[in-house]
């Protein structure tokens, strides 16, 4: 059955803006701010391979070919509201205004990477998959009882849709009308699970018809289109209209984590006709009389002098305890985890 779920944007591969009702929306603080931020981002990521490449930092989760949809999203988002990311959204969260210095950290197993900035409303990424969405859900429920028009964003992956929690968060923010905003990033695997072995639907926005709540789908490589439309849906949260199932379609372009070898589950030449988000926004800039060089080598000069800076006050911190793995998941231990903490520890003492 054909669905009514057509991918919306803005700007095509070429950067010509193809919605016309747009055009009085963008303006040069926008795309320069849009332009930035996947800039930033992208140069984060890529140095953070390199460190992990180099033993300096551990595993880690690549996003290079989603900047658009987590920098579009994030820049939608009001300075109160609240983020639930995954594993995957860093590049979300340092757009909202996690520290990067932090961020790091996380990647390096400390637990201060999970602490947002004072005032900033960041959950800790969330490893397991699809439970940060009824959490999102709560989060939004209170921000209505308590009067506020504060709304909430849950980030997740294609796969998060096969599992329990997205059905459940996605139920009670129906059920509630609470103000938050679905934020499906479906970049065509589950590890290495293809969309189509893990859903028989066309579209993931059209499982929003099952709660009665709008959905829609966009091309998540077109940063105009994922702004205007999280922003929609947040304003229409705010307005007492409940939540909205976002679908952005985008593609990444390197593997799930630094531990994987996408060449065993994806062949080699899908996704490269896939146009990189930031080589669009450089051509839409380009097209409409945007794009400078001298600030283009401004930001890039200031990005990485940032990216420097917060590597070197990173590695400044002792290394991770192992303790912390075992200490902060039960308010009391239990004996159980406790005879495992000793097992562990004395295996590293060598005894």
């Amino acid at each position: 059955m054909k669905t009514q779920y057509p991918i919306k944007k803005v700007i095509d591969d070429e950067g010509n803006v193809v919605d016309s009702s747009y055009k009085e929306k963008i303006d040069e603080q926008l795309v320069k701010d849009l332009y930035y931020h996947m800039h930033r981002i992208r140069t984060f990521d890529r140095k953070a391979i390199s460190l992990q490449r180099q033993g300096r930092l551990g595993t880690y989760a690549p996003f290079e070919g989603q900047e658009a949809s987590q920098v579009g999203s994030a820049l939608a988002l009001g300075a109160d509201d609240w983020m639930f990311p995954t594993y995957r959204d860093h590049g979300a969260k340092l757009t909202f205004g996690a520290d990067m210095a932090a961020t790091y950290l996380y990647w390096n197993g400390r637990t201060e990477g999970c602490v947002p900035p004072k005032g900033k409303r960041i959950f800790p990424p969330a490893v397991p998959i699809a439970t940060q969405l009824p959490h999102a859900a709560g989060a939004a429920w209170a921000e209505k009882r308590k009067g506020t028009k504060n709304a909430a964003i849950a980030y997740f992956g294609d796969g998060a849709t096969s599992e329990g929690d997205f059905h459940e968060g996605m139920n009670f923010a129906s059920v509630f009308k609470v103000p938050a905003v679905f934020f499906n990033q479906n970049n065509r695997y589950a590890i290495s699970v293809p969309i189509e072995r893990q859903m028989n639907s066309e579209t993931i926005a059209q499982k929003a018809v099952a709660y009665g709540i709008r959905g829609v789908r966009i091309d998540g490589n077109d940063c105009f289109s994922v702004y205007f439309e999280v922003k929609k849906a947040l304003d229409d949260a705010r307005a007492g209209s409940g939540p909205t199932l976002i679908e952005a379609v985008t593609w990444r372009t390197g593997a799930h984590t630094t531990a994987d070898d996408p060449t065993k589950y994806r062949p080699a030449d899908q996704g490269k006709g896939i146009v990189d988000p930031l080589l669009r926004m450089e051509r839409f800039m380009k097209n409409h009389g945007y794009w400078n060089e001298a600030w283009v080598a401004e930001i890039d000069q200031k990005v990485k002098a940032e990216i420097e800076a917060a590597v070197e006050a990173m590695e400044s911190y002792p290394q991770a305890n192992v303790e912390d793995l075992f200490d902060h998941v039960y308010a009391e231990m239990p004996a159980q985890l406790a005879d495992q903490k000793e097992s562990y520890l004395a295996h590293l003492r060598g005894e």
